[in-house]
């Protein structure tokens, strides 16, 4: 059985992806051929959450059914505001939800499977984006790859993280490494 590979990606991206919140990972590249179809491992990066980041997503989608505006914000999220909010307000600041765990950092999540990649206007769409209002995808976000059949593991694990794919470590590697 082929090694699995694992994509980084930071919070609170990693944890909406596994919430089912994002069912899309957005690139500006494709993804390697050898990996649509297959499954690879979620992990969430070790850099920090950017809490203003954090809360404005959380304000946009809590403002969703004030008005068109609301709706069309709240839309080019590409978010489900359902599944995405409890995760967000475990990556707002302390001092607005003081009583939830923060997020896992630098660890694997669990694992979804690549889907064939779309472009990111076609997905906006989809959520109902009108296509004047997502010229900004268009420059920074043109692929988004389908995370499908996400599988959560019970507990992060936690390890250090890397750029672009790499190789998730086998049973065998991890225990060498944190044992050997």
């Amino acid at each position: 059985m082929p090694q699995l590979k694992a994509l980084t990606i930071w919070q609170p991206w990693a944890s909406l992806i596994t919430a089912g919140a994002k069912p899309y990972e957005f690139r500006s590249w494709r993804p390697p051929a050898s990996l649509i179809g297959q499954r690879i491992v979620i992990h969430a990066g070790k850099a920090k959450v950017d809490p203003i980041v954090a809360l404005g997503l959380w304000n946009t989608l809590m403002e969703r059914d004030y008005d068109e505006d609301g709706r069309i914000y709240a839309a080019e999220t590409c978010l489900h505001a359902e599944l995405a909010l409890p995760i967000l307000e475990r990556a707002c600041p302390a001092s607005i939800f003081p009583d939830l765990a923060q997020l896992p950092m630098a660890a694997g999540l669990g694992t979804a499977i690549v889907g064939e990649p779309r472009l990111g206007t076609d997905i906006a769409a989809e959520f109902g984006v009108p296509r004047a209002n997502d010229s900004d995808r268009d420059q920074h976000a043109n692929w988004g790859w389908p995370m499908l059949d996400i599988e959560v593991w019970p507990e992060p694990i936690p390890m250090r993280g890397k750029q672009g794919f790499w190789n998730w470590p086998t049973p065998t590697e991890f225990m060498e490494a944190n044992h050997g």
